[in-house]
């Protein structure tokens, strides 16, 4: 893909020129709207609908008002918006220039914010938490002595969290004239509109019911916006700006506001074609060229060239298996009437738009709400329905993690599925990554967890989990994968039992990860190179253990489990002590994450946490051999 952007000398050159702030503003902004494209697809992910909506704001915030507060803190508590904070920080000098081209690379720049990078305040990305997290900052500076200024930015679609509006509560309260809350109001979340979701109603008017001066403006022109500022520091009170913005502004046919409502955004998520990145580029260069013509500045900017190597690894034996459950639900849900889906926005990402289309009634779209959402589900199983529960299983198994809990003392049926289970991809950063879910979901009242690997296993298991009398969570890998020779052919459904895919002798490797069972088998080749010969299992159920199949399978083997979760609370915890009530000679180690996981690409995040092929070789030769 042929690629533009501008290089760091022409930020540097118009931030030294002495011309209105105003107009420096609206340069500087599609100047980073043009980096921001080029990072996004360097990285060949990232958000550039709220990037886009939020990036004046943030120009506006890092290049003038930080000159105004000894003790500035800006932050973006939704998070993904990321490449635009990333090029603001970079525009001025605050992030170094070659972090450009390495968004989502293991040794650049994070998916989300993370306080590991420079001048980045606060991890965010999980949404909900940037008001709380300011407050925190304030009162710990007070008890310093130190007076500072904190602006955090939360998206509109974030304002469906419940725990925006249990910091708002005691604000007025305290006096926190030092906080400022600014809303990205650009009307759209991940896939549609705000109205269309969850309608928030007039935000202004609730912001104001909490006692916090409140005003709100177009926070895509700096002339309104660079006045409401100024408007809200007089008030001297803890304050909120609603930033009336469009999703993708900046690019005409990226706009939000041209959508029919319902319809689905296109540029939440994802880089873009190359017809779409030219003429993006075009556009913005032509936005630039003219203001710079018009009011005849001194400044000229050229455009640097890329080409970016396009992955050609294919894929054997291509699975995806978000699309087996998108057609599998629907196939259950025709059968079953008392199937209902509950989605917390994520209807594209959760495989769900054919099942709305079919059952418009029986699908509930709940919004970026998930306690919500669960408790829903409750009522839902105490009616005799089957809600089956959607979100990504960071969010799913873990935020609303008491209500589940909650649920489960009613002794009713819930299946719960989790999507973007697991290290990868790697991306996103760890706020997405669930790397614990499988602890988070330990001590739920008669719960069973599966993880299917094909998309044959999604179709039996979401059979098997509504016809079960258990409450389920079903974990799902949401990214395409090779599956192993034969691998349906050799895997049968029965409760507790794995699949052997490979015969061998002494040693037994063990996943439960249709990601990892891949790089086991290529491990499998490589170790055969120093004749060790392992027996390879795939293991969907991750608690719920045959003790005959592990007698029969597992006696007097050395057992190497390998898991894309924490060591503590995960599989290898739950299989071992079953093994270790039975009179059998096993022995067994772990393979697994000991720390916060990484961002980069699947592969660089494999390697580095010890998980792809070569490593999984290396550490069981590591464990073998004297």
């Amino acid at each position: 893909m042929k690629l533009s952007y501008i290089k760091n000398e022409y930020f540097e050159d118009l931030l030294s020129l002495e011309i209105d702030p105003l107009i420096k503003n609206k340069l500087i902004s599609d100047m980073c709207r043009i980096n921001i494209l080029y990072m996004i697809c360097c990285a060949g992910s990232g958000h550039i609908g709220s990037s886009f909506s939020s990036i004046d704001l943030m120009n506006w915030i890092i290049g003038e008002l930080d000159k105004k507060y000894e003790n500035l803190y800006f932050f973006s508590s939704k998070g993904h918006d990321a490449p635009a904070l990333y090029n603001s920080l970079i525009a001025h000098g605050k992030l170094d220039f070659s972090y450009l081209k390495r968004l989502r690379k293991i040794d650049g720049l994070p998916g989300h914010p993370d306080i590991n990078t420079p001048n980045i305040f606060a991890n965010t990305g999980s949404l909900g938490m940037g008001i709380s997290k300011s407050k925190g900052i304030i009162k710990a500076n007070k008890l310093k002595g130190i007076d500072s200024k904190v602006i955090v930015l939360t998206g509109d679609g974030e304002l469906q969290e419940g725990q925006i509006w249990e910091s708002l509560n005691r604000v007025p309260q305290e006096n926190l004239k030092e906080l400022m809350i600014i809303v990205d109001n650009n009307k759209f979340q991940s896939d549609r509109s705000v109205k269309f979701t969850s309608n928030l109603g007039n935000i202004e008017k609730k912001f104001k019911s909490f006692g916090i001066e409140t005003i709100s403006c177009d926070g895509n022109d700096v002339n309104e916006f660079s006045k409401a500022f100024e408007s809200l520091e007089l008030s001297k009170k803890p304050s909120a700006l609603i930033a009336n913005t469009i999703k993708g502004h900046g690019v005409s046919f990226m706009h939000g506001d041209s959508l029919i409502e319902g319809e689905f955004y296109q540029y939440h998520s994802g880089a873009i074609n190359q017809k779409d990145f030219d003429s993006s580029i075009l556009e913005l260069s032509n936005n630039i060229n003219k203001i710079i013509k018009d009011l005849e500045i001194k400044f000229e900017f050229k455009l640097s060239n890329y080409k970016k190597e396009e992955d050609s690894g294919k894929i054997n034996n291509y699975q995806s298996l978000l699309n087996a459950y998108s057609e599998s639900i629907v196939e259950e849900a025709k059968k079953n009437k008392k199937i209902v889906a509950l989605d917390g926005d994520l209807i594209l990402d959760t495989g769900l738009i054919n099942f709305e289309k079919e059952f418009p009634g029986r699908f509930i779209e709940c919004g970026i709400a998930e306690q919500d959402m669960v408790s829903q589900a409750g009522s839902f199983a105490t009616e005799g329905y089957i809600p089956i529960v959607h979100s990504f299983s960071s969010f799913l198994t873990s935020r609303p993690n008491e209500q589940i809990y909650n649920n489960s003392t009613e002794n009713t049926k819930i299946i719960y599925s989790g999507f973007l289970a697991g290290l990868l991809p790697g991306g996103p950063g760890h706020s997405h990554q669930a790397v614990r879910d499988i602890a988070s979901m330990s001590g739920i009242n008669n719960l069973e967890m599966i993880q299917p690997n094909s998309e044959k296993q999604v179709k039996e298991f979401l059979n098997y989990s509504i016809k079960s009398p258990n409450n389920i969570y079903l974990r799902f890998c949401s990214i395409p994968f090779e599956l192993p020779d034969k691998f349906d052919e050799l895997s049968k459904l029965k409760k507790g039992h794995g699949n052997t895919i490979s015969d061998g002798e002494e040693l037994c490797i063990m996943t439960y990860s249709p990601i990892l069972l891949n790089e086991i088998c290529k491990s499998k080749k490589l170790l055969l190179e120093n004749n060790i010969n392992p027996k390879v299992i795939s293991m969907p159920w991750l608690n719920v253990f045959d003790n005959n199949w592990i007698i029969k399978e597992l006696n007097n083997l050395h057992l190497i489990i390998v898991e894309d979760h924490y060591v503590e609370g995960g599989f290898a915890e739950k299989i071992s002590l079953a093994i270790s009530r039975l009179d059998i000679d096993i022995k067994i180690d772990v393979i697994a994450l000991e720390e916060v996981p990484k961002s980069g690409t699947n592969q660089e995040v494999l390697d580095y946490h010890g998980l792809s092929s070569e490593k999984i070789k290396e550490k069981i030769l590591s464990l073998i051999q004297p």
